[in-house]
């Protein structure tokens, strides 16, 4: 399994990359993604984000997309799956979820994804 783990700051990312070998051990591959902080999901989820700004709910739906495409041409015996780690913040848990499962329900195809 190819795991693509996004989170929101280099110090999530550093954490990740030692720890992850521990978790996954030998037999499974990662990739760890860190952004210049959480930000918000956009209101149109249709409409691309400022690549330039490298922040984790602005580009998600993008890259939910993009990994959805992908994903999908992968072979059955080699499955992959996005994580996106983030903190609540402020944000209700509940109406947050709801946020970014709507986000990955607009996806066609739907990567396996976790929050």
């Amino acid at each position: 399994m190819h795991f693509a783990i996004h989170v929101e700051d280099k110090a999530g990312k550093k954490a990740l990359d030692i720890l992850m070998p521990k978790i996954v051990g030998d037999r499974h591959t990662f990739k760890v993604y860190d952004y210049k902080g959480s930000g918000s999901i956009p209101k149109n989820l249709k409409r691309d984000a400022d690549p330039c700004k490298r922040v984790l709910l602005n580009q998600l739906p993008k890259f939910l997309r993009g990994y959805g495409k992908t994903f999908d041409k992968y072979p059955d015996d080699c499955p992959a799956v996005v994580i996106v780690v983030c903190d609540l913040d402020n944000r209700c848990l509940k109406e947050f979820r709801q946020q970014l499962i709507a986000v990955l329900d607009a996806c066609n195809p739907k990567p396996e994804t976790r929050f």
